[in-house]
């Protein structure tokens, strides 16, 4: 009796123009070359101008004397100082207000976005009206609002408005108390940081031996102490000492302190108040994206109603609010260079604006500025991206 083997051999593929991963391939490889082409093209066409215009380039000029001055900058900067670290004080410059909107903005946003939804009228009407008039006012209009018709319409430093904590605000900005650090302070610093990584470690314990027992540990008030007694003991050990210098008002100007100046706080109150606007709304879809039966589960097990927000409804619509608010944070970061419309030194205006216009290098100019836009972004994105997943909710 014949026997026949089942198994049948798999057919050899052969190159035919038929084949759809053929035809992918082909269409890859077109696409790449032509790109390549593209950016040849373009690189030798820049060369030919810039040699026919007697243009040189390079990166050679960031080594040569900038030749102005800058009203705002973290570290000392004169005239005499180079054009790379008149492109530091820009960076450092957006780095700082950034953060600042990015903090702020986060706050004033989850609050807004948690008031949308309050069962009192008055809050809810107050936060929509926020929410509606804000984002719907070009960011560039309200820049203009907070620097022309609220700073500089201040009253001239000798009738200075005084806030509390021996802060005053007038025409040239905002005038705060000056912190000052003796050399011990950096054990405070490194006291501080343990205490921050003993606080996690605190909370990622407290979590397990909540699924394991059911028992809930107090982690907020127990790392809070416990930080607070750390700090506390190595202040004291090594002799630390924190001084404060307050401004103090001389015959035409203040004496001490640290200057804010109105571009500065026009760019950060402008970049908060808007951002958080879209952060409101964010918040508030990823709340009502929470299913009403883990509102009403929460309910039958006796929390209140701060806590059912905190511990049941929060941790659940964060996965839904992160991405959205990565985008936010990315805007932010973006609009700063807004800031070069009222004066403030930011990337663009110390770079893009007067570097580039004394030097003439606007292929690296622009470059190193699209560089560092870049890197921040993706900065951000990795870094919430990270979160983001630390926040998901895992699937069994």
């Amino acid at each position: 009796m014949a026997s026949f083997d089942s198994a049948q051999p798999a057919p050899q593929r052969t190159f035919s123009l038929n084949d759809p991963v053929v035809r992918g391939v082909i269409y890859q490889i077109v696409v790449a070359a032509l790109v390549i082409l593209f950016l040849v093209w373009i690189i030798n066409n820049t060369a030919i101008n810039l040699r026919a215009q007697n243009k040189t380039s390079g990166f050679d000029f960031l080594w040569k004397t900038a030749g102005f001055d800058i009203s705002f900058s973290l570290f000392p900067f004169d005239r005499t100082s180079f054009y790379w670290e008149a492109f530091l004080v820009g960076l450092t410059n957006t780095i700082l207000v950034a953060v600042i909107g990015i903090v702020l903005a986060t706050f004033l946003g989850f609050t807004i976005g948690i008031a949308r939804l309050s069962s009192n009228y008055l809050i809810s009407r107050l936060a929509t009206v926020y929410v509606e008039t804000i984002r719907n006012i070009p960011l560039l209009l309200q820049l203009f609002f907070w620097y022309f018709a609220v700073l500089k319409t201040m009253p001239a430093v000798r009738n200075s408005i005084q806030l509390p904590l021996d802060t005053f605000i007038n025409q040239r900005g905002l005038f705060v108390p000056k912190p000052i650090f003796d050399d011990q302070f950096i054990f405070v610093l490194a006291a501080l940081v343990v205490a921050v990584i003993g606080w996690i470690a605190l909370g990622r314990w407290a979590k397990a031996r909540l699924e394991r027992t059911g028992e809930r540990f107090p982690v907020f008030w127990a790392g809070l102490g416990a930080s607070i007694v750390l700090v506390a003991i190595v202040w004291f050990a090594s002799g630390a000492s924190l001084a404060f210098d307050p401004p103090v008002l001389n015959r035409f100007n203040f004496k001490g302190g640290l200057e804010l100046p109105p571009e500065l706080v026009a760019l950060a109150l402008g970049l908060t108040i808007y951002t958080a606007s879209f952060i409101a709304e964010n918040v508030r879809a990823g709340i009502q994206s929470v299913s009403y039966g883990q509102t009403e589960a929460a309910q039958s097990l006796g929390l209140k109603e701060n806590d059912r927000l905190r511990l049941v409804i929060v941790p659940q619509a964060m996965r839904v609010i992160i991405p959205p608010l990565t985008s936010q944070y990315l805007n932010l970061t973006k609009n700063s260079s807004l800031g070069a419309a009222i004066g403030y030194p930011e990337l663009v205006n110390v770079f893009t604006g007067t570097t580039l216009n004394q030097t003439g290098r606007a292929i690296e100019v622009i470059s190193l500025t699209m560089l560092v836009y870049l890197i921040l972004s993706l900065g951000t994105s990795a870094l919430m991206n990270w979160y983001n997943a630390r926040v998901a909710l895992v699937e069994r």
